[in-house]
């Protein structure tokens, strides 16, 4: 029998547990290298990650279940969500503050389930995504028990809006597109299909995990960005991660609604329990205050120009990785990406084997079907020219594959 954890029969001291830990931290993956490329996102910044490491410590014991024992924390929330609004063009008081993408998407789907049911009487609704929507719909079709229809994408990586429509069906409760989606970096259509959903009164969700704190700044340095926030009729709510591009520390997404009325679904209220009232703003019950505070510290540290400032950097880097790897003979970009993040592979070359190799190298590179994947930061700025350079000599020295096989490493 493999021999397991036990709590000690005695406490041990403080210096030998964090020596411990440090032994056991130093394992993990290097972020703050530059050498991971999801998980993390690196700003590169040490006063801002000091910023939120010490606001993180104040409110790293508070619970913010109840926020009227704890009034600076629901002034922080409220604030991140009117901010968030604000970014993304709905009202300041249509929203709420999750743990992460998961969550989020998991509370849109399952306002769209609840909305579905009582407005439109479909007691067994269905949820449409294309097949790159993250697979935190699929989980939150699993845990609400929905039927998830998933369609093919087109051949340039997005919704393809005629395979969806030709999928909608009577119980067609949400349909969702990507902004952008992770496996490509590609932004669907989302004009067309939030048309598409409007037209048959159906709720549709953007899933902007990733894009929702970086496509705005995007958009204003100049940068063609496909419509996707609440500008687009039809898209009645929105995920964004506040712990991506909004460089917070985990976990801090919002969830934004069209309408408070669509939020009013996302609600839980218990008052048949000798505790007394019981209610909920998101599906978690104790919730930790130092994400809240955290993501409220990041905004307003960073603000406009700051945001400006490193999606600048990060625009410039995307384009010195992608230039670079389209430089190298035989890889090539699989789809032209729409934001910070891409997959590329080759037509002569074992992409799988090179991977091994970047590995060898202490590269952090996710492994998808159709090659390798990586998510740009500010700080990939420092070592892209070593990232080409070992990339270069993995493509011209690179053996057998050993087999590795796909994996995601960016679950929200």
């Amino acid at each position: 029998m493999t021999d397991h954890a036990r709590i000690p029969a005695h406490g041990r001291p403080a210096d030998e547990i964090l020596a411990e830990i440090d032994q056991r931290h130093s394992l993990d993956i290097d972020w703050r290298g530059g050498r991971a490329f999801s998980l993390v996102y690196n700003v590169g910044d040490h006063a801002h990650e000091n910023l939120i490491e010490q606001v993180g410590l104040r409110y790293l014991h508070d619970n913010a279940l109840n926020p009227f024992k704890y009034p600076s924390v629901l002034q922080m929330e409220l604030d991140v969500i009117a901010m968030a609004a604000d970014l993304l063009g709905t009202s300041p008081d249509a929203g709420a503050v999750t743990s992460g993408g998961t969550e989020s998407i998991f509370l849109s789907v399952q306002v769209a389930r609840d909305h579905a049911r009582q407005t439109r009487s479909i007691s067994e609704p269905q949820l449409l995504t294309a097949d790159t929507a993250h697979p935190a719909f699929a989980k939150a079709a699993k845990y609400l028990d929905i039927e998830h229809v998933k369609v093919p994408v087109g051949a340039d990586g997005r919704a393809d809006v005629e395979a969806m429509e030709a999928s909608v069906g009577d119980r067609t409760a949400l349909i969702v597109g990507s902004a952008p989606c992770y496996p490509y970096g590609v932004i669907d259509p989302i004009s067309d299909l939030a048309r598409l959903a409007s037209e048959r009164g159906i709720l549709f969700h953007t899933d902007a995990c990733l894009g929702g704190w970086l496509l705005p700044w995007w958009e204003r340095l100049g940068e063609p960005v496909m419509p996707w926030d609440f500008r687009v009729p039809g898209v009645t709510s929105i995920s964004a991660d506040v712990h991506k591009y909004g460089y917070t520390f985990k976990g801090a997404s919002v969830v934004l609604y069209r309408s408070r009325e669509l939020l009013q679904h996302q609600f839980f209220w218990y008052d048949e329990w000798p505790g007394g009232l019981y209610a909920s703003g998101t599906s978690a019950g104790t919730r930790s205050a130092a994400p809240i505070a955290g993501a409220w510290a990041a905004i307003n540290h960073l603000g406009v120009d700051g945001y400006l400032r490193l999606a600048d950097v990060v625009r410039r880097t995307t384009r010195k990785f992608s230039e670079g790897i389209e430089s190298i003979d035989g890889l090539r970009l699989t789809h032209a990406p729409d934001m910070s993040l891409f997959e590329f592979g080759s037509d002569s070359h074992d992409i799988a084997a090179i991977g091994d190799v970047m590995d060898d190298r202490g590269w952090n590179l996710d492994r998808q079907p159709g090659g390798l994947h990586l998510m740009l930061s500010p700080y990939h700025e420092a070592v892209a020219e070593e990232f080409l350079a070992d990339l270069a000599t993995a493509v011209s020295s690179h053996g057998e594959s050993r087999g590795v096989a796909a994996t995601y490493g960016g679950v929200v």
